[in-house]
């Protein structure tokens, strides 16, 4: 399943967007390069994620696990490390080309693949994650409710993206992308950012219940992200499948 020019992604990623973080796929892995709030963040959401996976089913190994929106592999190759059997799924046809590169010869139990959430087919998975991708789908309901067609029972669905609020228009956006320049001009639009009532409530309509949030604070001091409750600008979110 490759993605081709031209290529219709109806619920996912937008095409301008597949566009901009395609054209970032060579400078993906540079920690000091357009992607260096992901790396900085990286470390704290997986560890967030693969103590919940842990919770959950009693470790990491061999969990079936997707990946949505992987980029060039950050998130995918963490979890891949801590066990989990990850599919790691991108609209770039670019990105994932990057991904791949990057994990040749690693031994991990990790594959890529191009293409949208729609078009997977019928595959379930026990775990699913999607960071910093919500904000950048053309409709966020239905993105949604892809993602928890393919959770299997009992699954489990990590998310994170930024809360539509004045910090966080003020820090993430002007800040990060103008002032900083942490991030490309133009990689956020605010009024698509994502409030955690919203993103519950989404959640909701597809049978889902948020059962956990954390704030990821940046130190312009340490220069590092941590764990906060504090969720006014980037935050990471658990869902799992609600009983009907």
């Amino acid at each position: 399943m490759q993605a081709q020019q031209g290529s219709s992604f109806p619920n996912s990623v937008k095409p301008e967007e597949i566009a901009r973080f395609g054209a970032l796929a060579r400078s993906w892995w540079d920690k000091s390069g357009p992607m260096r709030p992901l790396h900085m963040m990286n470390p704290v959401r997986s560890a967030w994620i693969t103590k919940r996976i842990a919770a959950r089913f009693g470790g990491c190994s061999g969990i079936r696990l997707l990946d949505i929106g992987c980029g060039a592999g950050l998130l995918s190759e963490s979890l891949a490390k801590a066990g989990c059997n990850v599919l790691g799924l991108d609209a770039s046809a670019q990105a994932i080309a990057a991904a791949q590169a990057h994990a040749e010869g690693q031994n991990l139990p990790l594959t890529y693949q191009a293409g949208s959430a729609e078009e997977l087919g019928p595959q379930k998975f026990q775990v699913i994650t999607a960071l910093e991708v919500i904000e950048h789908v053309a409709d966020p309901a239905a993105f949604i409710a892809t993602l928890a067609e393919k959770l299997e029972p009992g699954g489990l669905l990590f998310l994170s993206t930024l809360n539509r609020t004045a910090r966080s228009y003020v820090t993430a956006k002007l800040g990060a992308e103008y002032l900083l320049r942490l991030l490309p001009v133009g990689t956020h639009d605010w009024k698509h950012f994502v409030t955690p009532a919203e993103l519950a409530g989404l959640c909701r309509a597809s049978h889902l219940r948020m059962t956990d949030i954390a704030g990821l604070s940046f130190s312009p001091f340490t220069g590092s992200f941590r764990i906060s409750r504090d969720t006014g600008v980037n935050y990471i979110a658990l869902a799992a499948q609600a009983s009907r």
